[in-house]
Formats: C-alpha cells, structure tokens, sequence
C-alpha cells in the first residue's frame, strides 16, 4: 500500500518559444501558448514528488461555457492510462525526478478557439496562470481539412503579414499595399472575440467552411455590429475615409477595444480585414480583384446600363451596376459537406452587397463551381458567377413624341469579370487567376459551363430591365429556355477604342481620344458620339465633363481617331470636392447610316500622380534605431490641399498620420520617423499621401532586420 502524500502538480511550463517555432506561431504577439490543431506540442509538469504507477495523473483542456466530456467541451487526457480522447492523444516523453515532460497533439478536426488547461492529480486540480491555450487551424497538417502541401504557398496565404490589393479599372490596373497584421497585439483576440459572438456551435467550429461563412458575416456591421460599417455615401464625417485605412490592424485593435463597429469600409477594406481575420486564424487566405465585376440584383447573368444619345451613362435608371473593381477573398480548405471535386480554392465576400439566407455574407463558394458552372451548390454560387460572367446590354434612351424609347445596341459578352487578379507567391507581383474562375472567352468548355449555369439560373428575355422601363412594348418574350446572350457582331467590321494620349494628372487638360474602324470594304458614314464623366468604382457616376458629336467618313479597311480634351476647369472643383478615388469613364456610340450598325463602347481610366519615395537603410539591426524619411514632391501643376501622410511599418512603428498641410506646386515634403525594430525578417513600411485633390497616393519599402 503506498503511503506517500497526495500527489499535487506544483507548476507547469508551456514551453511557448519550442512549440511557437514548431506551430509556426511564434509571429503572435501574445503572452498566452498559440498552437494549431493536429500537431504535437509538449509540456513540462513540475510536482511536488515523483510520479508513481498508481498516481492519477490528468491534463485537461476545456472550450466554452459549462465544459462536459459528453458534448466533447472537455478533453481528460491521461498520459498513463487512456492515451486517445475523442481524437486527442497524450504521451509521457519523460520523466525526471518531480519534473515530467508531456507531448499532447489536438485532434486534427479539434473546436478552434481558446481552452483552459489544468492539471488533475487525483481531487487537487491546479491552475496555472496564463492556462489559456489558443488552437488554431493547420494548413501545416495532412489531416487538417485546411492542409496546403506547397511550403511556399502556406508561407504567403498563412503567414504573409503584408501585401497587395488590386485596384483601379482593367484599362489601368494599379496595386494598393496592405498591412494585414494578422500577428499584431489583440489582432488574435479580435479573432477570437468574433469567433464567440458568432455563436457557431462546437462542431461548426471545426470546419473552416462554417468558420469563414460565418466571418464574412461578422467583418461587416449589418445584422451583427460586426467590425466595419460600410460606406459609399462621398460623406466620411464621423469617421475614417475608406481611402485612408492602410492596413486591417487599427480597424481590428479599434473593434476589440470598443466592440463597436468601425466606420468606415470599402470593398478592399472589408476584404483587407477578411484576409487578416482567416490569416489569422490560420485558414490559407488571399485578397482576389475581379475587374469589371457585376453587381446583378436579380440573378438574370445580365445587366443593363442605360445611355442617353450624347453616350452619357444614366444612372438612375439602372438596377444593376458594374463595379470597376470588387475584392473579396478566397479561402482554401477541403470542402467535407460538397460532392468530390470541390476542393481547394472557396471565395467568400464580406462587403455588404445582398443578403444570403438572410444575413449579409457570401460564401464559401468553390471556385471551380464557378469555373463549371455548378452554381446550386452551396454557397452563394448563382452570385459569385454572375459578377464575373454576366452579359452587359447598352440601350439607348431616345425622346420620341414625349415618351422615352429604348433601343438596345450593343451586347457585351466578354467584358465581365476580366483580370481576376491576386498577389503572387513570394514576389510583389499581380498574379492573374481568371483561368481558375472561367474557361478561356469563346471556348466550348465557357459555352458548355454558361449553358449548365443558366439553367440553374432563372430565364428571362430581352426586355430593358431599368425601374423606369416598365412602358416598353414586351415584343418577343420567350419565357422556358433560356437566353444566352452573343456578342453584337456588325456588318461593318464597326470597331472603337478608347485611349489616353497624355499622361491623365489632375490639373491638366484630359487628353483622350476615340479611334473608329472598319474593315469591310464600302463607303460608310459614321455617326459618333462621345462623353467623359467622373465614377466612383461603384459605377456610380459623379459628374458630367463634356461630351463630342461627329460625323466621319470611312472607307473599307480605316479608321480615324477623333480626341476628346477636357479643361481642367471642368473637373478639379468635383476632384476636389469628394472623399473617394474617382475614375475617368469615356463611353462612346457609333452608328453606321447605310447599315443601321450601332455599337456603344466604354473604358475607365485612372488619374496619374508623383510618387512617393522612401528613405532608408536596406538593413537595420534589432531594437537599434534607425531614420526612415518620406518624401514627396509636387510635380503637379495644382496646390495640393489638406495633405496627410499616414504611415505604418508592422515589428518597426506603429500607425502614424503627419498633417502637411498644403504642397504648393514644385514643392517638396520631407516627413521621417525614428524607427527600432522589435522583431526580425524582411518588414515592410507602408507610407500613403493623401489631399483634397489626390485620394491616395501609396508606396512601401521592405527592411531587413538582423540581430
């Protein structure tokens, strides 16, 4: 009979520098042990005598309100006896004197979120400060349903703190750096304090598909109070201007801090902070910019954009709207809940745009669903397709005896959803990845996948379909198979293109031109109609400019380019006067008289300004300081007003905003900032101007820190 005293656990070191290197965690910054799921992690008991044959000895780990090992809350793990507990195992690696090391490894399907470890020895339960254990997905574990396999790939979709967002317009793509800080201070907590309010239920927890559905929901404020308030009003009083976020970190920091919804959010807002939450949490995630996305309200694969006969688009009139650019992201996991084939890359958007049974969120939606055409399955998928496959139908609003006609003029089958674009792996570049959502244009596997979506996808025929178009004769509805619409083809060989000719700055004349072409032989007269406005990304225009009429002459195989100047007078005061990035929109409509061939044409471009450069060593030692300037020099020929500088380096300074008032013409400003590094690697500083006149101007520049 053994007559020792009660065995009891005096002390317990989580050896979080070990098991951090080995988790691939050791980024967060954060006093507590962060370990992912399906892997072994050790821990070293201390105890107040050696442990015997007939001791009891268990770890236990617990999630949530009221733990039971029945709803598996609660995990006994007993490294003598039971070594498997609902997929968790315990093993003794070895015992010295009082001290005894342990190897735990979580099921790789375990709840993610935070437990609370203790330690039982017979009725003495210990309790360590700092028990808690975060647990996070795995995309390092083959049994994870998040497992990547490519070292280079998890090193960017899981551990990249920094990167890219595309923007702009398919005529002039540019890329706008993003802090993510998936690793900076509460940055996790945020995460995890979504993670409760999402109220998933314990097994929802274990898949990422329920886990990234249910965050596409939380990262924005409708239904929820979730983190980001959207905003696309132009008016930013009584919050930070969509433009000026540079990073997800102060969004995040903010929420924790006050779980208060942050105002306010963007597209690329909503799915920069997307990306940090999913990075986070340890699911393999990327920003995607699909240019020229549809926004189709009524899930018909087509949209509608009304002109008046000056080719001015008219707003007001349409349901639809296509966007310049949209961002939403892609999560990659194993999809458990979906027929083989449906692996790998999952988009979900967290940018309130319709309600998904009834909340605003979308997604997880496969990608390669929407590359066959798949587009019942779950979720969101009818949505996701129609914003890079719909079709785009022109009509022309005419006055005829008082009443608004409406004559439609070209279908435009190629122009949506073009220049899918990401970051790539592990280089500062655009990764173009429309071939991973749609087949070739024009091939037989686009055709046959349009053809298998749109019978998913309710008919409908060719009616305008604008809120005021109800008084148009419905002539030849064909209600029963559904339409798929062609590219308008002329008789003419009618083709238009719309460029630039001198760099686009604010404060000089706008320099475009529009080039008309035939290629079929015969004299043909042309008539042309041109018009430049001011859009916010949304499509939504903002202003007027001016528009052009001519009428040209062409024979057989020519063209001509007609030029299309806009003082500067005619748009600096409305530059000036809005919150937001606006682009160029040049829309133009040629109508052949002997044919009757009409063909409308649209390209938004973006302005053009002066860089900002950074100054600093390449090479920087730890906690040394260092001098890193910022400075910019107005080359333009207008005062720029109200300029701010906002900068942020994750591991070297915190986010800082310089006020500089305004930069006179020729002027240069010189910003710095005292820099000491806290952490090592390659870091990034990301420096961003804005002013009243110019809405974002952005650079960064990469460190390396040493010891």
């Amino acid at each position: 009979v053994f007559a020792g005293t009660g065995l009891k656990a005096t002390g317990i070191d989580l050896l979080k520098s070990q098991n951090t290197r080995e988790h691939h965690t050791d980024g967060y910054n954060i006093k507590n042990l962060v370990v992912r799921r399906g892997q072994p992690f050790q821990v070293q008991v201390s105890l107040n005598r050696e442990l015997t044959a007939a001791d009891k000895l268990s770890l236990r780990f617990s999630i949530g309100e009221n733990p039971t090992k029945i709803r598996g809350s609660l995990m006994s793990l007993k490294p003598e006896k039971q070594q498997d507990f609902n997929g968790w195992r315990i093993s003794v690696v070895k015992k010295n004197g009082k001290e005894c090391l342990l190897s735990v490894t979580s099921a790789p399907n375990a709840p993610v979120g935070k437990y609370t470890l203790n330690v039982k020895t017979g009725t003495n339960i210990y309790k360590p400060e700092n028990g808690v254990i975060y647990l996070l997905f795995n995309p390092w574990c083959k049994d994870d349903a998040v497992f990547m396999a490519d070292e280079a790939q998890r090193k960017e979709y899981v551990l990249n703190d920094t990167g890219y967002i595309y923007v702009g317009s398919a005529y002039s793509i540019y890329d706008r750096p993003w802090n993510f800080g998936q690793f900076e201070e509460f940055v996790l907590d945020a995460c995890m304090y979504l993670l409760d309010k999402s109220k998933l239920s314990l097994s929802n927890r274990r898949d990422p598909a329920y886990v990234s559905r249910s965050m596409s929901a939380l990262v924005n404020a409708n239904d929820d109070s979730g983190v980001l308030m959207g905003n696309w009003s132009g008016n930013y009083t009584g919050g930070t201007a969509p433009m000026d976020w540079i990073g997800s970190v102060t969004i995040l920091q903010n929420y924790y801090k006050t779980k208060k919804p942050i105002s306010y959010g963007q597209c690329w807002v909503f799915a920069g902070v997307l990306n940090t939450v999913m990075r986070c949490l340890g699911v393999p995630s990327r920003c995607v910019s699909t240019f020229n996305s549809a926004h189709d309200t009524e899930e018909n694969l087509r949209v509608d954009i009304y002109l008046n006969e000056s080719g001015e688009k008219l707003n007001w009139m349409s349901l639809d709207s296509v966007w310049n650019f949209h961002v939403w992201n892609d999560v990659w996991m194993k999809r458990t809940d979906l027929p083989d084939g449906f692996d790998g890359w999952q988009a979900i958007d967290s940018t309130p745009q319709e309600q998904s049974q009834g909340v605003f969120r979308c997604g997880p939606c496969p990608v390669k669903a929407v590359r066959e055409g798949d587009v019942y399955l779950p979720y969101d998928g009818k949505f996701v397709y129609a914003e890079v496959n719909a079709d785009k139908v022109y009509w022309i609003v005419k006055k005829v005896n008082g009443k608004d006609k409406y004559i439609r003029v070209t279908t435009e089958t190629q122009d949506i959803g073009r220049n899918i674009s990401t970051k790539a792996v592990g280089q500062n570049k655009r990764e173009d990845i429309t071939l991973q959502y749609k087949y070739p244009e024009g091939s037989k596997e686009e055709r046959k996948s349009m053809e298998r979506a749109s019978s998913f996808i309710r008919p409908s025929g060719m009616v305008p379909r604008s809120g005021y178009a109800s008084t148009v004769e419905e002539h030849g509805m064909r209600i029963g198979k559904p339409m798929v619409l062609h590219e308008t083809v002329t008789k003419t060989g009618l083709h238009l293109e719309i460029t630039n000719t001198e760099a686009l700055h604010p404060g000089n004349p706008l320099e475009l031109a529009i080039t008309v072409k035939t290629s079929t032989p015969g004299n043909w007269t042309i008539d042309l109609a041109g018009s430049c406005q001011l859009q916010y990304y949304t499509g939504k225009v903002q202003a007027n400019l001016g528009t052009i009429k001519e009428v040209i002459n062409l024979e057989g195989q020519s063209e001509m380019q007609i030029p299309l100047k806009i003082a500067p007078d005619a748009y600096m005061k409305t530059l000036a006067s809005v919150d937001d990035e606006v682009l160029i929109l040049v829309t133009a409509i040629a109508e052949v008289k002997e044919t009757n061939d009409k063909l409308t044409k649209e390209t938004s471009m973006r302005f053009e300004y002066p860089p900002i450069t950074v100054q600093m060593p390449e090479i920087a030692k730890l906690n040394n300081e260092f001098t890193c300037a910022f400075i910019f020099k107005n080359k333009l020929n207008v005062p720029l007003e109200n300029c701010k500088l906002m900068v942020e380096g994750l591991g070297i300074f915190k986010m800082t905003t310089f006020d500089q008032g305004d930069i006179m013409p020729g002027r240069i400003m010189k910003s710095e900032v005292i820099c000491t590094p806290t952490r090592l690697g390659e870091k990034k500083i990301v420096a961003k101007l804005t002013s009243n006149q110019i809405k974002g101007i952005s650079t960064e520049k990469a460190v390396t820190i040493i010891e």
